[in-house]
């Protein structure tokens, strides 16, 4: 694979839709699946192999890597390609597994010590892509989306599959508002949420859950933020950006105590515009107040009906914990009837320090409203592009498989396929200037350093 000089470094439009067998062996290569292999084959322990676990789970990745639409369509090709039956292990068109040895071998991965090890290989190789790529994770963007999935039918799996603490598809239903609160557009889906945290620049995903639909965002924050940091060099992760749905007093505690900034939306919890102002207290004065999304006002009222306007935001002060305003006439060079009451004696005007502690949901590190705040909100589209590229071009929302295992571990081994293929973008040859000179970049080189490593610790 080689890779334009002007792409960005995870350069996804690259992907090929037919990938040839040096980029198919590359990906499988990427994935350090050997511990999941050793525990199925142990389970398996003296049980039939005439399809051995190896080539099962080289036809599961096959069938998402190379976008077939039902795992029928790869067993066909693997039927008429014997270069392709090679790559994994298949000695002849006689050795290909049915597809029934393929669903029984995703209700065998979805079982929780294989889901468990599956969770274990994504975060290694988050790991080491977090280690090669400098700034990967420093700004960060999370949402969900529906995934449809089927019931499993038989009661008893059933049961196992909530006793192991595996969600259940069920119904879901979200509705989109405009500005007033009126409903624009409601879309239904029977199935799961797959709640994602990924990195805004590169749009590699950094964290996962799988939940129910009844679950709602704010309440999987706290363990995606979990899990990015534990895969993540300490203190990478600066931003995160999220919609309404994460608007909670809870998710920005839990981002104050992580030392996260917050780029959240402000959700409307009170009354009309004209009831939500509120006076900030303490040593501020009595005419400074705040709105529900935590714009901070003064107010001239030397005339006969108050004039209301926004302070000038000078800066966030981290070691107080404070937000910064200074007097919006100073500052903008505007002549107001309050002047002499709110600057006499100071020459850089009036200054008003906010407590954050006040409310952490209206007085984030990074307030609204400013250009900061929007430029980073922007980065949450990243986020809806991974969601696409996962339900159309690897085809997660197809809703073929069926029961909470299986959807699991299929879930699960896509992550893996979009790892896989992030590293192989990382680590493509770019192509410098006209002459078509190709070179490895610093960041290509480290992976190849930490593979080496790995590899050589296996051995041993």
């Amino acid at each position: 694979m080689i890779v334009h000089a002007n792409k960005p470094l995870f350069a996804w439009d690259e992907l090929q839709h037919s990938p040839t067998l040096a980029t198919i062996r590359a990906a499988l290569e990427a994935i350090p699946d050997a511990p999941l292999l050793h525990a199925l084959q142990q389970r398996r322990h003296r049980g039939c192999d005439t399809y051995p676990v190896r080539v099962l789970w080289g036809v599961l990745l096959l069938a998402i890597l190379l976008r077939h639409t039902t795992t029928e369509a790869c067993l066909e090709e693997l039927r008429r390609n014997a270069p392709l039956r090679l790559l994994i292990g298949i000695a002849s068109e006689d050795a290909v597994p049915h597809g029934w040895n393929l669903t029984r071998f995703l209700a065998v991965l979805g079982q929780p010590e294989h889901l468990t090890l599956m969770r274990d290989i994504f975060d290694h190789m988050v790991q080491r892509l977090g280690l090669a790529v400098p700034d990967l994770g420093t700004h960060t963007a999370g949402d969900s989306t529906g995934l449809r999935g089927r019931l499993e039918p038989h009661a008893q799996r059933r049961a196992g599959e909530v006793a192991d603490g595996l969600p259940q598809a069920s119904g879901g239903r979200k509705e989109y508002k405009d500005d007033d609160g009126h409903v624009t557009k409601v879309v239904e889906w029977f199935g799961y949420k797959l709640h994602l945290l990924v990195d805004v620049r590169h749009e590699v995903v950094l964290a996962f859950d799988i939940s129910d639909t009844k679950a709602g965002d704010n309440e999987r924050i706290d363990a995606l933020v979990d899990q990015a940091e534990a895969n993540l060099p300490a203190d990478r992760m600066k931003t995160l950006a999220y919609d309404k749905a994460a608007d909670d007093i809870k998710v920005h505690e839990v981002l104050h105590d992580h030392d996260i900034k917050p780029v959240i939306q402000n959700r409307s919890c009170g009354p009309k515009d004209g009831e939500r102002e509120k006076v900030i207290g303490g040593r501020v004065p009595l005419h400074v107040v705040h709105d529900e999304a935590g714009t901070v006002y003064c107010y001239d009222t030397t005339g006969p009906a108050p004039v209301r306007r926004a302070m000038s935001y000078a800066g966030h002060e981290k070691d107080r914990g404070t937000w910064k305003y200074r007097c919006p006439a100073r500052v903008e060079g505007f002549a107001c009837g309050s002047e002499a009451k709110c600057n006499e004696g100071k020459a850089y005007g009036m200054t008003v320090r906010v407590d954050q502690e006040i409310d952490l949901r209206r007085f984030p590190a990074i307030p609204r409203a400013t250009p900061q705040f929007e430029r980073l909100y922007k980065g949450r589209t990243a986020v809806e592009r991974v969601n696409d590229r996962l339900k159309v071009f690897w085809g997660l929302d197809d809703g073929n498989v069926v029961g909470a295992r299986r959807f699991c571990a299929h879930v699960s081994a896509v992550r893996l396929v979009h790892l896989a293929c992030a590293t192989l973008l990382a680590k493509a040859q770019r192509n410098e200037g006209s002459f078509g000179t190709l070179r490895l970049s610093p960041i290509a080189k480290k992976l190849d350093e930490l593979v080496a490593s790995e590899k050589a610790t296996a051995k041993t």
